[in-house]
């Protein structure tokens, strides 16, 4: 191959490994799995990742070094978010690579969830179903701000610090399905640990606001008062 051949090829994978060196750190891709939920600033991102600031601060600049996330000064805070929706899916499709060709990810889950006493996960098509038929209320346990980002239609924002006190507002008789960030987010599976202590029949969905949309599946985002919402992606 001509040197100059050579070079140029040897130019575009340098450019290409350095996404894969961004996301080689456990923590950068925890990091992002959570910029994919909503924007951010370090110091939160730190808390919810438990990091250091000085470490998160290290680990987002990286990952913005590749263009994987964009910041924006905010007055005292630096607040960080994806920069486009395009990287959403670049993380699902690398945690489904992982997901297929490495078994000690479903050994570990499968063993996580198998000690919570059978936390049903419920298929998206199913809750769709029971949704439409007045069946079941949806809880999404994030944080606040995550589900002002972006929320399954329909859902009540009761993140799990909140729910032993907000009981009283789940409709008497019905089934509650309570959704985080994902399979291996576990916010889902407290919020179900603590209803069914309290006598409320809930069942934890496996699915989340990124791989819902990634079915190309409705999502509500809230825009100004709790009742103010505006609907992004495609099917109802």
């Amino acid at each position: 191959m001509p040197a100059r051949n050579r070079k140029f090829r040897d130019s575009v994978y340098e450019q290409f490994a350095r996404v894969g060196k961004a996301v080689s750190a456990p923590k950068r891709l925890e990091l992002l799995e959570l910029l994919c939920h909503g924007p951010r600033t370090v110091e939160t991102l730190a808390g919810q990742a438990a990091l250091s600031v000085a470490n998160a601060s290290r680990h987002l600049q990286v990952l913005r070094g590749a263009g994987l996330v964009e910041s924006e000064k905010r007055g005292l805070y630096v607040e960080y978010r994806v920069a486009d929706e395009q990287v959403s899916r670049f993380y699902l499709a690398l945690r489904s690579l992982a997901e297929s060709r490495l078994a000690g990810i479903e050994k570990v889950t499968r063993e996580f969830f198998e000690e919570r006493d059978g936390l049903e996960a419920i298929p998206g098509e199913e809750l769709i179903r029971r949704v439409k038929c007045g069946e079941v209320t949806i809880l999404d346990v994030r944080p606040a701000e995550e589900y002002r980002a972006g929320h399954i239609p329909g859902a009540i924002s009761m993140p799990v610090a909140e729910i032993k006190a907000r009981l009283d507002e789940l409709p008497k008789g019905r089934d509650v399905i309570a959704y985080c960030r994902g399979p291996y987010c576990v916010m889902a599976a407290e919020a179900v640990d603590v209803l069914r202590k309290k006598g409320v029949r809930a069942h934890r969905l496996e699915q989340g606001v990124l791989e819902w949309r990634a079915r190309g599946w409705r999502v509500d985002a809230s825009v100004g008062s709790p009742g103010d919402t505006r609907r992004v992606g495609q099917r109802p």
